[in-house]
């Protein structure tokens, strides 16, 4: 994977060498067709949504493992320190330092990988922590100089680092800012060419964007109740040269831009415009379908926006459709978050963050709570996908983890089944997994009073039972539900001409044939080039605004019955919340056995 991100990054440096920096009225320089992309995020404001409440939803871009955490809070002895940075393997070599640690880190809920430009693992792009803070964290390249210019090696924090230490200190959105922006301003940042996050909570959102270039430059801008962002690209436009109480920023972000002759005064200050490089998408029309020789489709946040803005009044499944939209949710798409920012919930343990452990267009959402305490053995750490995981062997102490099923391989592998022929396939699997999440909804109520009512008698303990239990009985229909799916497209498609066989030459005078090639994606010119659903403008009926108002029905569910006419696994959740953990149990292990699998 450092290769493949090296090269994009040397691809981008040599075709941007010559360009003129873009000067405010003047013509933007060309975006190279290889430019990469890494992450997508969503905050749609309050005054948007149905339930009066924000979301902040997204996911991050990374070919590599995936897997779903609960870390929890932590009292630090004095004088402890965390390792922050990265090391000479990084694309840009880094140095690992240590900062102190707080004395009380908060608990929390994310998605944690394992791969990214040679970064340390695990790596983390937020999630949700227990005072209602969320965090996305997504690329926003820095105009060329700021890159060129990086020293190496490089010190101070990651992307990474920066956004897990947001989720363990932050009470707010603004408190995550101004931790961020703090420790640049004092321990500078490890870059991989910029970066941004978006922070929230339940009163307003922030995004804040640092750049490249060892000059501890960063901006972040307020989000209001009446706004929606989209980061795909992350980017801050016309910023006061002054900053205020909704603009934050470095000291010298105003007058490093002047020295540098890429700012004039007496112009408008556009972070973007100054230190960025232009969309590398183009606009996509109200429509929602992209110009198809767009190597880059839907890389324009601002086209984005406003037809998120068309969804109001935005509901969760709203959100969750756009996450899960095929037209970027694909191989590349690593998990599925959406934040639910409630400010009247009678306990911060009953916060909820709705978590696809891979790529939401093929893997349904599973709420996680604050007060969940384990997560379920199947999506925690495996190896498939890990960095060096075909170059050493286990560790023993991970040998009963590894040998379970691994969720997010299934749900890979459900991709790979399902956008082979997504005409045929796709709007049946998201039939099943948008009604499945409609069963959970219906279930869900229940779940949060128990708990509440124990919460409320001064018993977490059995309060987060009902939840752990909840989200493991949930998380085991799922998985068991994926199965289902892949075998039957598996089955459709065998039945309708059989598997197809990659055509790739074999060169002259070898004998390995086409099936033992290398199977690792031979262009990267398109983001069209990845494996993925879009059927042009999203699903066949059209993208996550076409969709509007026709949400999941658990009647949509196929009968997981086995082939004997067994116990069916959806059986538990339609039944209600009374009957669900010995059914599932059942269901699990009827399941297993048809398949002869070894699971946890």
């Amino acid at each position: 994977m450092r290769r493949m991100a090296m090269a994009g990054v040397l691809g981008l440096l040599l075709a941007l060498a010559s360009a003129a920096p873009a000067q405010a009225g003047e013509a933007a320089p060309p975006v190279p067709p290889d430019r990469p992309d890494k992450s997508f995020a969503v905050y749609v404001g309050a005054d948007l949504t149905a339930d009066g409440h924000p979301f902040l939803g997204g996911f991050g871009h990374e070919p590599s493992s995936h897997w779903i955490d609960v870390v929890p809070d932590r009292q630090h002895p004095p004088g402890a320190t965390m390792p922050v940075g990265a090391t000479a393997e990084a694309d840009i070599p880094g140095e690992l330092t240590r900062i102190p640690q707080a004395p009380e880190t908060a608990r929390y809920l994310t998605s944690h990988y394992s791969e990214f430009v040679g970064f340390p693992a695990p790596l983390t792009n937020g999630g949700l922590n227990e005072h209602g803070v969320a965090a996305r964290d997504v690329w926003s390249d820095s105009r060329l100089e700021l890159v060129e210019q990086t020293p190496t090696p490089q010190r101070g924090p990651t992307y990474s680092d920066l956004s897990r230490i947001a989720m363990e200190r932050a009470h707010t959105a603004r408190d995550a800012v101004e931790i961020v922006g703090g420790l640049i301003d004092r321990y500078g940042y490890t870059t991989y060419g910029g970066n941004s996050h978006l922070f929230a909570d339940e009163k307003e959102g922030w995004v804040l964007v640092e750049m490249a270039g060892d000059q501890g430059l960063w901006a972040a801008e307020r989000l209001g109740p009446d706004e929606v962002r989209v980061s795909y690209p992350g980017y801050i436009g016309e910023f006061p040269t002054t900053p205020d109480a909704d603009h934050l920023s470095s000291p010298n972000l105003v007058s490093y831009a002047a020295e540098r002759g890429w700012w004039r005064p007496g112009t408008p200050f556009d972070v973007q415009q100054v230190y960025g490089i232009p969309f590398p998408g183009r606009p996509v029309p109200a429509g929602g379908v992209a110009d198809p020789a767009d190597p880059s489709p839907y890389r324009h946040p601002p086209s984005l926006e406003e037809e998120f803005r068309r969804l109001a009044p935005v509901t969760l499944q709203d959100v969750q459709r756009i996450v899960r939209d095929p037209r970027w949710s694909d191989d590349r798409s690593g998990y599925g978050q959406v934040a639910q920012l409630a400010d009247d919930v009678p306990d911060p343990g009953l916060r909820t963050l709705w978590m696809a452990v891979t790529a939401a267009a093929t893997a349904p959402y599973v709420p996680f709570h604050i007060g969940t305490t384990e997560v379920p053995v199947q999506y925690r750490q495996h190896r498939y996908l890990t960095h060096d995981s075909a170059s050493e062997y286990l560790d023993p102490q991970f040998a009963e983890q590894e040998a379970t099923e691994y969720a997010t391989r299934t749900f890979k592998r459900l991709m790979y089944a399902t956008c082979s022929r997504p005409e045929q396939y796709l709007g049946t699997v998201t039939a099943a997994f948008e009604g499945f999440e409609a069963g959970e909804l219906e279930q869900l109520p229940d779940v949060q009073r128990r708990a509440a009512d124990r919460y409320a008698a001064g018993d977490r303990a059995g309060a987060e039972r009902v939840l752990t239990d909840a989200t493991a009985r949930w998380a085991g229909d799922g998985l068991a539900l994926g199965n289902r799916l892949l075998d039957d497209v598996l089955a459709r498609s065998r039945a309708d001409g059989g598997l197809r066989e990659p055509e790739v030459a074999v060169p002259a005078g070898e004998t390995a044939g086409a099936q033992s090639r290398s199977m690792a994606l031979r262009s990267e010119e398109s983001a069209r080039d990845r494996m993925n659903c879009d059927l042009g403008g999203g699903w066949a009926e059209g993208g996550t605004l076409a969709r509007k108002g026709d949400y999941g029905d658990p009647a949509d569910v196929p009968d997981l019955r086995d082939d004997d006419g067994g116990v069916p696994a959806w059986a538990p959740v339609a039944a209600g919340a009374g009957g669900l953990l010995v059914g599932a149990a059942v269901a699990w292990a009827v399941l297993r056995r048809r398949r002869g699998k070894t699971g946890g």
